[in-house]
Order: structure tokens, then C-alpha cells, then sequence
């Protein structure tokens, strides 16, 4: 199956999705279905478990598509960021004081005030920086300083930062911007809905190393993995262990995102009910099938985001598929 403008055609049926399950003492106590696809950059569906039409919204694993208009419009050689500044830019972060100081630095360089930051204050803290979109929203605004963007309007879909993240977005995929529905992510800023396949699309497109941008963003996620996301964090620890060889970066209600370096190829992992743990546990046993990682890595990752307690493990039942 090849995804062509619109991802039109009908896959192949009878591929089940992926089951995880929390065994409770070997016993089954709950279950999570989910959906796994692996694409090319040119967008053929190369395996899958379940449905890669499956539609979804792609949460903060939009995050390093959306910072290319940080890097393109040159706000991020004005702002001085390096690669920690551009990490951070892509980061779903834990708040810590150190990747607030890495936002911050972002609104500094572009002689901004962390005031104009819109989004929220997390419960119990004291300033935006410290919300785990805070790098995202320092980068968008250093790119609005950069083209003398309107900077109060920075969220609205239709701001020429906005409409840009949607038309790189939308030349990636090979389809029309306008087919692309929009909606408002928790931080504020616009989300996009996508086929598994597509968000499987995008970041086989960020490893490949074909484009200058994205280049630059992957290799610094993986420079600084612990900006990404934060200690005893997936994707933190993942792209510490695979040294450099797989991006990953995850989001919201179920959403996990894989790039294998140098390679070209993708993976979009959906939970149908959200559950994070459901997801890690997909993604190690997709990279497994894959094998993207050393059983030495992989067993050592299981020993965080399988193995969940004394009492509790997870397990996934199923297999990838060539289509």
C-alpha cells in the first residue's frame, strides 16, 4: 500500500491490532488495544497491526515539525540556541528548573519577556516556563519576532506562523494544507488530526536526512534526549540507550512517534483509550520485531516501562505485518 495525496486506497484486511495487557501476578487485570504502522518516506506502508488510517490527533508528536519554522526563518541562528535551545523547541519537558532556564534562554535570545507566553501555568508552579509546552511556545514566538509576526496572536490558526507549521506539515504528507483539520491542543496552540500512517510519514521524513531542517532538530533531540522529556521519561531514556539510532517522541492519549536515523523509515503507534503505558509497551516490542535496538537495550528499557511494580507487568500479544 503506497499513501498518495489524500492516503487514498483500501489496506489490506484482516491485519488485528496489537493487544497489551497488565498481568496482576501472571493473571490478566486490564487490556489496551492498539494500532502500529511503519512507513517510508515515500510513503509506503511497509508493516502494520491494525488499522494505519486509523485517524487520531498528533498531539505533541507534532512538536519537531512544528519547530522547522524556528530553524527555517532563521529565528534560531538569531537566538544563538545551539542544539540544547533546539531541543527544547521539541520538547515535551517534566518542568524542572533546568528546562525552564532552556526556555527562557529561547525568549532571551529573541528579547522576549516570558510574560507573552500563552501557555498555562501548570497547578502548583509558578510561571509558564515551567508548563511542558513552554520551549515550543519560546520558539514560536522568537520565529514571530524574527518575521515581525504579530507576537499577542501567536495560537490563532489562522497567524502566519500557524498557517506555516500546517503547509510544511501539509508538503511532507504530499497533500493539499486545506485537508488537514485543526484543532486546539491543551497548551493552546493548534493540533493536527492525521492517519497513523501519516504521523508514521512525518518522521520517517525526520531521520531521513533529506531535509536540512529537520536534520538539524532530530540530531539535536538526540544530543540532549534529556531535554526532550526529563528523567525516567520514555523518550528520554530510549534515545539515550539507542545512541542516536531512533528519535522518538510521543504524545498525548496514546499517540508514540519512531525514527530510525539514516534510514528513512517511520513508526505511528496509536492506544485506542490513551494509556501511556500501552503505547512504551508497543513501541519496545515494535523496535524488537524491528530490531532497531540490542536485546541488551531492550531489556533494560523493560525493566522501566514493563515492568511496573513487584506485582504488575505488561504484555503485548500480536505481531507487525508486511502489507
Amino acid at each position: 500500500m503506497t499513501l498518495s495525496s489524500g492516503f487514498s486506497g483500501s489496506p489490506r484486511p484482516g491485519v488485528p491490532s496489537l493487544e497489551v495487557r497488565l498481568l496482576r501476578n501472571g493473571i490478566p487485570e486490564s487490556h489496551h488495544r492498539v494500532h502500529a504502522v511503519v512507513c517510508d518516506q515515500r510513503g509506503r506502508v511497509l508493516m502494520r497491526a491494525g488499522d494505519p488510517q486509523q485517524l487520531s490527533f498528533i498531539r505533541s508528536a507534532l512538536k519537531p515539525f512544528q519547530a522547522t519554522t524556528f530553524v527555517a526563518s532563521g529565528a534560531a541562528d538569531r537566538t544563538a540556541c545551539g542544539e540544547r535551545g533546539l531541543a527544547i523547541a521539541c520538547a515535551s519537558h517534566a518542568g524542572t528548573a533546568a528546562h525552564a532556564r532552556e526556555a527562557f534562554r529561547l525568549l532571551w535570545g529573541a528579547d522576549l519577556d516570558a510574560s507573552r507566553l500563552q501557555c498555562p501555568v501548570p497547578p502548583g508552579a509558578t510561571s509558564a516556563l515551567e508548563h511542558n509546552c513552554s520551549g515550543k511556545h519560546a520558539a514560536f514566538l522568537a520565529t514571530c519576532r524574527q518575521m515581525h509576526w504579530p507576537l499577542e496572536s501567536y495560537l490563532q490558526t489562522d497567524h502566519p506562523l500557524q498557517v506555516e507549521v500546517v503547509k510544511r506539515v501539509a508538503e511532507l504528507l504530499g497533500i493539499p494544507a486545506a485537508e488537514i483539520v485543526v484543532a486546539r491542543d491543551d497548551c493552546g496552540a493548534p493540533t493536527l488530526q492525521l492517519q497513523l500512517a501519516q504521523m508514521a510519514l512525518l518522521f520517517a521524513h525526520l531521520g531521513a536526512g533529506e531535509h536540512p531542517d529537520l536534520e538539524r532538530l532530530s540530531r539535536s533531540m538526540l544530543a540532549h534526549p534529556e531535554l526532550v522529556a526529563g528523567e525516567g521519561r520514555f523518550d528520554t531514556a530510549l534515545m539515550r540507550l539507542a545512541h542516536g539510532q531512533v528519535v522518538s517522541k510521543g504524545g498525548a492519549e496514546g499517540i508514540q512517534c519512531l525514527s530510525r536515523v539514516g534510514e528513512g523509515m517511520g513508526v505511528g503507534i496509536k492506544v485506542e483509550d490513551g494509556a501511556s503505558r500501552a503505547k512504551h509497551a508497543v513501541a519496545l516490542h515494535v523496535l524488537e520485531q524491528l530490531g532497531w535496538l540490542t536485546p541488551a537495550t531492550l531489556e533494560e528499557l523493560g525493566q522501566s516501562f514493563l515492568q511496573l511494580g513487584p506485582q504488575l507487568q505488561l504484555e503485548v500479544r500480536g505481531e507487525l505485518r508486511f502489507d
